[in-house]
């Protein structure tokens, strides 16, 4: 069979390399794809030129299954217009996808259904949303409303940095169009998980827990990137946690979802603050794969992709459960120079060959193009050097020597990817 992925970052190519791994799939493209995705003999890029011509060219190459990787695709419609062509597609319509594309429609939902979150208030004038901050007793994050590329939030520091991003996000100088209308939030305190699950409008199947690790710099400091690094899986998960998470936020959502006439068919993915006693609140709903997390996520899944996908395009995820390695694996990011406000591009890449020979490493591509011979950067996150081992210790040993195998000018990484965990376990 043929499948077919939409996407060109990491977690496309992770998504990409797990599903040509099946015994059923002859080819898998993927629309547009990137360098690391044409290297591999496995895989072909297509050009993503409309959802229309996507359609045409499923029919024309009898594409039999197609998983949909970023948010902007599921946002503009592209499960409704595949399923209205009669084609097999894995991802929420545009309607479900809302719980994504709109910050306040996510916080009204999680309202009206009893998912735990932080107090909130929504706004398009600035005057109200600076009388709402002034009027908190503690620190809040501010939330472009619409799609920004994982970089429409500020953690602020205090009520001034809140201010003054309320000011830039209105303007529409910050987020562009997604910052017309701004959430406000109180700030949550305790550890970020990143729970995933594959939903079939009715059942829900949970992949293995991960973290991400948002920030650009070591110790967690610095701007608010889309994630420079994940591990998986997240102690801080303890069977205890996962069962609140899917008890109180992961099958309301669906529940309440399918109760709204929205029955949501996709990846569903809760960043869940768990504080000190153990308690989930959210954060935010993706409706698709985090990235990075997808890529440890799948070099640790067992199963065979393209069957669970079937089930949940079927709506028989309950007759089916996941198989995990039950290694560790972690994800390093390699950005750009200037991610994440202007990342540079065109700079050549070097050591790809010799940081895949790593015994149990798989380098992802996110920002690359092919030029001849040469790979180039052409995004902000470049790669994602991905190692699996009996720890995440060792998992994150063989991630760094891989990572020291490449080189491009102005690359920028975290060298403490996997600390919340080594801390946990000592």
């Amino acid at each position: 069979m043929k499948v077919l992925v939409v996407g060109s970052g990491g977690r496309e190519h992770a998504l990409a390399w797990k599903l040509a791994k099946s015994p059923r799939v002859a080819k898998v493209y993927v629309a547009p794809g990137n360098a690391g995705t044409a290297l591999d003999p496995a895989l072909a890029n297509v050009a993503f030129e409309s959802v229309p011509a996507l359609v045409e060219f499923a029919h024309r190459e009898s594409i039999r299954l197609t998983v949909v990787g970023p948010e902007g695709p599921l946002a503009e419609g592209i499960v409704d217009a595949f399923r209205a062509a009669g084609l097999a597609i894995f991802g929420p319509t545009q309607a479900a996808a809302r719980l994504e594309s709109s910050k306040q429609f996510a916080k009204a939902f999680m309202q009206r259904h009893g998912i735990p979150t932080a107090p909130w208030g929504s706004f398009d004038d600035a005057h109200e949303a600076h009388r709402w901050i002034d009027a908190r007793t503690g620190p809040v994050v501010v939330k472009a409303d619409g799609l920004a590329a994982g970089k429409g939030v500020v953690v602020a520091a205090d009520a001034a940095e809140a201010h003054a991003a309320v000011d830039a996000m209105l303007s529409g100088s910050a987020a562009g169009s997604a910052g017309a209308r701004v959430v406000v939030e109180d700030r949550l305190d305790g550890e970020e998980a990143s729970f995933i699950v594959m939903a079939d409008g009715v059942h829900v199947l949970p992949l293995a827990s991960s973290q991400d690790h948002k920030r650009l710099g070591d110790a967690d400091l610095g701007p608010n990137t889309g994630g420079m690094g994940a591990y998986s899986p997240a102690p801080v998960v303890t069977p205890a946690v996962h069962a609140r998470i899917m008890r109180e936020v992961i099958q309301p959502a669906v529940a309440g979802m399918a109760a709204e006439r929205m029955p949501y068919t996709g990846f569903l993915y809760a960043g869940v603050m768990i504080d000190a006693a153990g308690n989930p609140r959210v954060l935010e709903f993706n409706c698709r794969l985090g990235d990075p997390e997808t890529q440890p996520i799948v070099v640790r899944l067992a199963s065979d992709l393209v069957t669970l996908v079937e089930h949940a395009t079927a709506g028989t995820l309950d007759a089916i459960e996941a198989e995990w390695d039950r290694r560790a694996a972690l994800t390093v990011v390699l950005a750009a120079a200037g991610y994440p406000g202007a990342p540079r591009k065109g700079d050549v890449i070097s050591g790809l060959d010799a940081a895949a020979a790593h015994p149990d490493v798989v380098v992802f591509h996110a920002g690359t193009v092919q030029d001849g011979a040469l790979v180039r950067t052409s995004g902000g996150r470049v790669l994602g050097v991905t190692a699996i081992g009996d720890s995440i210790r060792q998992a994150q040993r063989a991630a760094y020597a891989a990572v020291a195998s490449i080189h491009f000018d102005g690359m920028q990484y975290r060298s403490d990817i996997g600390h919340r965990a080594l801390a946990r376990r000592g």
